[in-house]
């Protein structure tokens, strides 16, 4: 899981700066939490498969409530 640091650096550049300027999330843990948990759990692949499944469902009109942790 040596390549896994690479992405999660890059999250937490991104929440450090971007988010702040975003609205809050509707959802918890915030997709970019979740993606940080993600790298941590599985290898690369798996967990940016599982990221961008999260990415795709998460905007106001999804059914999904997402208190799932990976």
């Amino acid at each position: 899981m040596i390549i896994n640091w690479l992405p999660v650096l890059f999250i937490k550049v991104y929440q450090k700066f971007y988010k702040r300027k975003q609205p809050k999330c509707l959802h918890y843990p915030t997709c970019s939490s979740y993606a940080i948990l993600a790298y941590k759990k599985y290898n690369f692949v798996k967990a940016t498969k599982i990221t961008i499944q999260r990415i795709r469902d998460c905007h106001p009109f999804s059914n999904r409530s997402y208190i799932d942790y990976p």
